[in-house]
């Protein structure tokens, strides 16, 4: 008798799994087919034309292997253009991060009317991309933009925004306009921290920033983190902004960038919409794919020695 119902109960374990197993692939198979057609294949066909000199346009094309490789390598603009990717990525993500978490914690006081200073702050990371670029470049025209209209008001002579060296600037200020989405990530963080952790802190002596530095920036670490990673891969693939932005003079099918927004993707861009070599251009993108992942990785890493994780006691045991 024990082993007649030890048969049934497997059988309908097994029967549940296979049930199971089924659901979740039929409430995943919109996402798996999106990511199979939308990425995987459109990944795959970047990768196999990498390895020939195909124009988007001509059936005339052949492989040639590592060419494309090995010029990329070479290539002085496509180097100097990762530098400066680089460099805007360690500038523009401490000052994404630090900035969200600043705002955050402002917002977190018990002010009045704070959900509207929320919202305030939240709402320019809901305007489209696009618009955003556009509106910033009228504030940042020389001749009748608002910025430089407030400076003249202070005795500032007009600043030519939009051209070296100050473009990479406004590509920050551009970027930095945005901080509201990671703001409301830092705020969600900050309320889950437990009060009774600071107010323990408190009594022990410590300040306000002590508070801060040695409990509230440890429990929210995680989130930190996390910012942090999406921040690098946001910055690393930055490819309308310096676009829209750009004087409106043309060069081949692409818009002008000033030298100091001239990033990685732009470049990209120019190669495949201005100089036609498909070939080139997926190679560079394959290229900087595995630099992203390296730069992923290695903060990956280095999150062990500064992200702290709740430990559940019960596993412990």
């Amino acid at each position: 008798m024990t082993a007649i119902t030890t048969k049934g109960t497997r059988r309908r374990r097994k029967g549940w799994q296979r049930y199971s197993s089924r659901t979740f692939y039929l409430f995943a198979s919109p996402w798996l087919l999106g990511f199979a057609l939308l990425t995987a294949l459109p990944l795959g066909y970047a990768l196999a034309i990498s390895f020939t000199n195909f124009d988007g346009r001509s059936p005339r094309w052949r492989w040639v292997g590592l060419r494309n490789y090995t010029e990329l390598f070479g290539d002085a603009d496509v180097l100097a253009s990762m530098v400066r990717t680089l460099a805007f990525t360690a500038i523009a993500v401490p000052i994404m991060v630090a900035g969200g978490l600043g705002l955050a914690v402002l917002l977190n006081q018990r002010l009045k009317a704070v959900g509207l200073f929320r919202a305030i702050f939240f709402l320019p990371s809901v305007v489209p991309m696009v618009a955003a670029a556009i509106m910033w470049k009228l504030i940042f025209n020389r001749d009748v933009g608002i910025l430089n209209e407030i400076l003249d008001v202070i005795s500032i002579p007009p600043v030519t925004w939009l051209v070296d060296p100050n473009a990479f600037y406004a590509l920050v200020i551009l970027i930095l306009w945005g901080l509201g989405g990671g703001m409301v990530i830092m705020l969600a963080a900050l309320q889950g921290v437990p009060a009774e952790l600071e107010e323990a802190a408190i009594i022990d002596g410590a300040n306000r920033w002590q508070v801060f530095r040695n409990v509230t920036v440890p429990m929210i670490s995680p989130v930190i983190f996390f910012q942090v990673v999406t921040g690098v891969i946001f910055t690393f693939q930055i490819v309308i902004q310096p676009l829209l932005l750009s004087q409106t003079r043309e060069v081949g099918q692409v818009t002008h960038v000033p030298e100091s927004t001239h990033l990685f993707m732009v470049q990209v861009y120019e190669e495949y919409f201005a100089n036609n070599r498909y070939g080139y251009a997926s190679a560079m993108l394959w290229v900087f794919f595995l630099v992203i992942l390296v730069v992923t990785l290695i903060v990956l890493r280095s999150s062990r020695l500064w992200v702290h994780y709740e430990v559940d006691s019960e596993a412990d045991r």
